[in-house]
């Protein structure tokens, strides 16, 4: 994410919470980035500086102005004058960082050799969530790389309980060993 994107997606966080309007508004700006991210083609043209901004800002009233809150509307406008509508997939990441940071929601993802069952990560979501005092947004994801075990990764962090990863920190012991 970059700092742009920080910029952005956190001062319209700030102006959400401000109209008590940071449901909405992610659900909505979550919804944009996906459609600009599924038509790929719609964002190249609104990023073509050849056409003129009052053209690109008509075509965003036209697609957009029905659907979603004028704040996000206006937001999408700022972001294609400014040449940055590129960043706005990293403005929603922004936008969902402030929002979990808000409502004491931590993001984690269980990486699994293969599918975990439903009980198998309720029964994870709710040891993190009384290890670390927040509501946990649990989401997994398969690598048969891992061989065995999970790690979780979340804000950061990584908890490497895989058989590949104890399987690489014993290859690095040995290469390590003194003889």
């Amino acid at each position: 994410m970059t700092e742009t994107a920080k910029l952005y997606g956190g001062s319209l966080y700030t102006l959400a919470a401000e109209e008590k309007l940071e449901d909405r508004l992610l659900a909505e700006l979550e919804g944009a980035a996906a459609l600009f991210k599924q038509y790929p083609d719609y964002l190249r043209l609104l990023s073509t500086p050849s056409l003129p901004k009052a053209e690109r800002r008509g075509l965003l009233e036209e697609a957009f102005g029905k659907q979603v809150h004028p704040y996000l509307l206006n937001f999408l406008k700022i972001l294609c004058d400014n040449g940055t509508l590129r960043e706005l997939t990293g403005c929603a990441r922004a936008y969902r960082v402030q929002y979990n940071r808000a409502h004491g929601i931590l993001e984690a993802t269980a990486v699994s050799a293969v599918q975990l069952t439903s009980a198998q990560l309720e029964k994870l979501r709710d040891k993190l969530a009384k290890t670390t005092g927040k509501q946990i947004d649990l989401r997994s994801r398969i690598d048969p790389a891992v061989l065995g075990g999970i790690r979780l990764e979340m804000e950061g962090v990584q908890l490497d309980g895989t058989v590949r990863g104890r399987l690489d920190a014993l290859h690095t012991s040995i290469e390590s060993a003194v003889l």
